[in-house]
C-alpha cells in the first residue's frame, strides 16, 4: 500500500530531478496527496533518520565563531528529539499544546522542534530579542501554555502574567522545569503520528513593520509539504551542505534551516556568530565544503566589501534572500565567484512563491518565475483583473498547498486577505513576455509623483550601489506641485560624512543612473527604524513627513535637489 512517506518522497525525488529544466517541473510536478493521518516529524524525519542509508549522515553541525562544534547525525537527533517528547509529555504537554520556543543557533532548539511536533503539539518560534511587553503579547494572544528558553532569557518572563509551564536551557532557575533532565529519561519512540493533516503545527509571529504583529498558523501541511518549494529553489539535495544566514524566531529559519535541508535529506550547517564577521563567514564557506548557502543581500553586500576572493570549492548554488537583489550584487558575485546568485520570493504565510530556479536564465532585477505548483497570479489593485502588473496573489481555486491556514483570531484580516478568491500578499509586481516577475515594492509603498508612479525599491537598488549607501529607504515627502517628491533616508557607510557635499554626490548619481522622473529630490542622513527583525520601518519615516507638511515646519537637517544640483 502506497503511504503517505511514500507519496512525498516520490515528489521530493521527482522535484531532486527535473528541477534544473524549469518548463518540465511546471508541467510535470504535482504536490503529493497526503490524507488522513500525517505528522513530518515522524513520516519523514523519523524515517530518513533511520533509513540505514541515511541515518548516519550528519543532520545537524552548528560551528560557534570561537572554533567549537557540535555534530549530529540523523539518528541522533530523532532518539533525542524522541527522549525530549517524552520527557515534555511528562510535563503535561499534548497535542494541541502551545509551545513557545524562544532559544538561538542550538541543538536544543532543533530537537525540540522535532519533539514538540511528535507530541501533535503546536511549535511557536520566538526571538530571543524580545522583551517582557513582546512576550506578554506573544503568551496572551497566542494562548501559550509552555515556553522553553534560555537561563539568560528567563529574567525576561519575571513579569510576563499568565498560567504557563516555564522550562529552562543551560543553567537551573528557580521555578524553571530543567530542560537537561529530559536526557535522564527513558524514551518512550519511537512515536507514531498523532495529527491530521489539517491540525495546527505551527504558530509564527510576523514582525510587525505597520501593526503589531500578526499570528500566522501553519497546518501539518502548509510548511512541511509547501516547502518542498523552497526545496527545489535552493537546489538542495541528499548529502549536500546547506547553509542560511537566519535568525531563529522568524519564519526564514524554518524555511531554510529545518524543513527544506531535511526534506532533502542534506545537512544544515549553522555557523553560530556572536557578532558578524564577513571573513570569518568566508572562511566557514571555504573550511566546511558548504554546497548550498543563502543570504540577505545586506550580507552579500559585507561579504563584497569584504572581498570576496575564489569561489569556495564545494560551493554550487548560491541565494538571496529576506529583501530582493538589485543587479550590481549579482553583477559582483558572479564576476569574483562564477555563480549567479538566485533572488526568490516568500512570506511567512506561505513558503516559497517566486523564484529564480537552478540552472535557468537569471534577468537583472527579477524575482524569476511562479515555483512548480504555486498558483501565482497577479491582479489589478482597482478592477480585480488579472494584468502584467497588480499584487502578486495566490488564486484559491488551485488550493495552493504551501499557504497559512489563516490568521488566528483575526476573522476581520483573513477576510481581507483571502478576499475575491485570491490570497494577497500586498506586493505589487510586473511580469514580461517570459513568465519573470520583478519586483515593485509593497502595496502600502509605491507612490505617485507628478503623475508617474514610483517604485521605492527601484530607487533603493541604485541608491545603495553608491559607496556612500549602506541602506537607504524611500518615502514620499508631499509636496504642492507635484503631489509628492521621492525622499532617500540614508544609513552612510564609514568614513563618510553626513553633510551638503555627500548628499549631492548621492543626488547625483541617483540622477545619472535613474530616468528623469525617478530624481531623489530629497536626502537625509537618519537612523532607520527597524522590526526586530530587521525590517525597515517605512511608515514611521511616512508619517514624520506628512506631519512635518502638516505643520509647516521644514525638516532643516534635509538635503534638496534644487539646492545643491
Amino acid at each position: 500500500m502506497t503511504t503517505n512517506t511514500d507519496r512525498y518522497r516520490a515528489a521530493r525525488d521527482h522535484l531532486v530531478a527535473v528541477i534544473g529544466d524549469y518548463d518540465a517541473a511546471v508541467e510535470t510536478f504535482a504536490w503529493p496527496m497526503i490524507e488522513g493521518t500525517f505528522n513530518w516529524a515522524t513520516d519523514w524525519f523519523d524515517v530518513v533518520a533511520r533509513d540505514p542509508g541515511s541515518a548516519d549522515r550528519l543532520a545537524l553541525w552548528i560551528v560557534a565563531q570561537d572554533g567549537t562544534e557540535r555534530k549530529v547525525t540523523f539518528a541522533e537527533m530523532a532518539e533525542r528529539s524522541d527522549q525530549v517528547a517524552t520527557w515534555l509529555a511528562g510535563l503535561g504537554v499534548g497535542k494541541g499544546d502551545r509551545v513557545i520556543l524562544m532559544l538561538g543557533n542550538q541543538v536544543e532548539l532543533w530537537e525540540a522542534m522535532l519533539a514538540v511536533a511528535k507530541l501533535g503539539a503546536v511549535i511557536m518560534p520566538t526571538t530571543g530579542a524580545l522583551g517582557p511587553a513582546d512576550l506578554t503579547d506573544r503568551i496572551s494572544r497566542g494562548d501559550a501554555g509552555y515556553v522553553i528558553a534560555n537561563a539568560a532569557d528567563t529574567a525576561k518572563f519575571d513579569d510576563v502574567p499568565g498560567d504557563y509551564v516555564r522550562i529552562v536551557v543551560g543553567a537551573p532557575v528557580a521555578g524553571w522545569h530543567a530542560y537537561a533532565a529530559a536526557a535522564e529519561v527513558e524514551s518512550a519512540g519511537p512515536f507514531a503520528a498523532c495529527t491530521s493533516v489539517d491540525d495546527p503545527l505551527l504558530v509564527y509571529f510576523t514582525s510587525g513593520t505597520t501593526s503589531r504583529p500578526k499570528l500566522v498558523e501553519h497546518s501539518q501541511v502548509s510548511y512541511p509539504v509547501g516547502h518542498l518549494s523552497t526545496m527545489a529553489w535552493i537546489g538542495a539535495r541528499p548529502g549536500d551542505v546547506h547553509l542560511a544566514i537566519s535568525s531563529p524566531g522568524w519564519a526564514k529559519h524554518a524555511w531554510s534551516c529545518f524543513f527544506a535541508p531535511w526534506i532533502a535529506e542534506a545537512t544544515i550547517f549553522v555557523f553560530d556568530y556572536a557578532r558578524f564577521s564577513a571573513a570569518d563567514l568566508l572562511g566557514q564557506l571555504r573550511r566546511t565544503g558548504v554546497t548550498t548557502f543563502c543570504a540577505p543581500p545586506t550580507v552579500w553586500r559585507m561579504l563584497i566589501q569584504a572581498d570576496l576572493g575564489e569561489r569556495p570549492e564545494a560551493l554550487r548554488e548560491i541565494l538571496g534572500a529576506g529583501e530582493p537583489l538589485n543587479p550590481d550584487v549579482i553583477t559582483r558575485v558572479e564576476k569574483a565567484w562564477g555563480l549567479t546568485i538566485r533572488d526568490g520570493f516568500g512570506q511567512t504565510e506561505t513558503t516559497l512563491q517566486v523564484g529564480n530556479t537552478p540552472g535557468q536564465p537569471v534577468k537583472a532585477g527579477s524575482m524569476g518565475r511562479p515555483m512548480p505548483g504555486v498558483p501565482v497570479v497577479l491582479v489589478d489593485p482597482v478592477s480585480g483583473d488579472l494584468a502584467d502588473e497588480g499584487e502578486i496573489c495566490l488564486d484559491l481555486a488551485a488550493a495552493p498547498v504551501n499557504l497559512m491556514t489563516g490568521y488566528l483570531g483575526d476573522p476581520e484580516r483573513n477576510a481581507h486577505v483571502m478576499a475575491n478568491g485570491y490570497y494577497h500578499t500586498g506586493d505589487v509586481a510586473s511580469r514580461d513576455a517570459d513568465g519573470y516577475i520583478t519586483y515593485i515594492g509593497r502595496t502600502d509603498d509605491v507612490f505617485k509623483s507628478s503623475d508617474y508612479k514610483v517604485s521605492p525599491f527601484e530607487l533603493e537598488s541604485v541608491l545603495i550601489e553608491h559607496p556612500a549607501v549602506v541602506e537607504a529607504a524611500v518615502v514620499p515627502q508631499p509636496d504642492e506641485t507635484r503631489l509628492s517628491v521621492p525622499k532617500a533616508y540614508v544609513a552612510l557607510a564609514e568614513g563618510w560624512t553626513a553633510d551638503a557635499g555627500t548628499a549631492k554626490e548621492i543626488m547625483a548619481y541617483a540622477r545619472d543612473h535613474l530616468a528623469p522622473y525617478l530624481k531623489v529630490r530629497r536626502v537625509e542622513f537618519f537612523e532607520l527604524p527597524k522590526t526586530i527583525s530587521g525590517k525597515i520601518r517605512r511608515v514611521e519615516l511616512r508619517t514624520r513627513e506628512d506631519e512635518a507638511h502638516r505643520s509647516g515646519t521644514p525638516i532643516d537637517t534635509e538635503h534638496r535637489y534644487e539646492d545643491l544640483l
